[in-house]
């Protein structure tokens, strides 16, 4: 079978982080790109960026998503990590064309407009989505579909949370044509 890696997109507010943790739960590997993987930076270079920049940029929530990116580096170093038999790299990151072809496949968790609103109000201020700038603009992001894989088999993270995990894990075989 393999060693294998699978990546967990969607916009914020999808679920991302909820999976993540029930997989670990269930005693999955997971890798929680967003804090372990991502940092401000070029999404074309991967030059890290003053994260102070922002500040004199008018729309600061738009701008730091732009570049919130990952370390392809770590990326690369743990997809070739031989000791996990799966792992889900779980989160979202705007240059993820720079190594979404490393994954065994990818999963693009989706909600509802409504579903997705709720639970971006019940953010607190000081997480991504807790301010209604940064709302406006996952809302936006939501509509346009223009900063998640394309290619990425769509899960309907409306759903109870077992039943989530539970498609994404049967779906894992099916996944294994390559990712995008």
């Amino acid at each position: 079978m393999g060693i294998k890696n699978y990546l967990i997109e969607g916009v914020s507010g999808t679920g991302k982080t909820t999976v993540a943790e029930e997989l670990q739960r269930r005693g999955y590997h997971v890798i929680h790109g967003d804090r372990e993987l991502s940092y401000l930076g070029d999404p074309e270079t991967g030059e890290p960026l003053d994260g102070l920049v922002h500040e004199t940029v008018t729309d600061s929530a738009r701008w730091g998503h732009e570049h919130h990116i990952w370390d392809v580096g770590k990326v690369e170093s743990m997809i070739a990590d031989q000791r996990n038999a799966i792992s889900f790299f779980c989160g979202g990151s705007r240059n993820f064309t720079r190594f979404i072809d490393l994954f065994d496949g990818v999963f693009v968790l989706d909600v509802d407009l409504d579903t997705l609103n709720r639970r971006l109000v019940q953010r607190p201020e000081d997480e991504f989505g807790g301010k209604p700038g940064e709302r406006e603009l996952i809302a936006r992001l939501h509509v346009t579909k223009e900063d998640i894989p394309a290619c990425g088999v769509i899960i309907d993270a409306t759903a109870p949370l077992d039943v989530v995990v539970d498609e994404i894990l049967s779906k894992c075989g099916e996944a294994d044509q390559g990712a995008c």
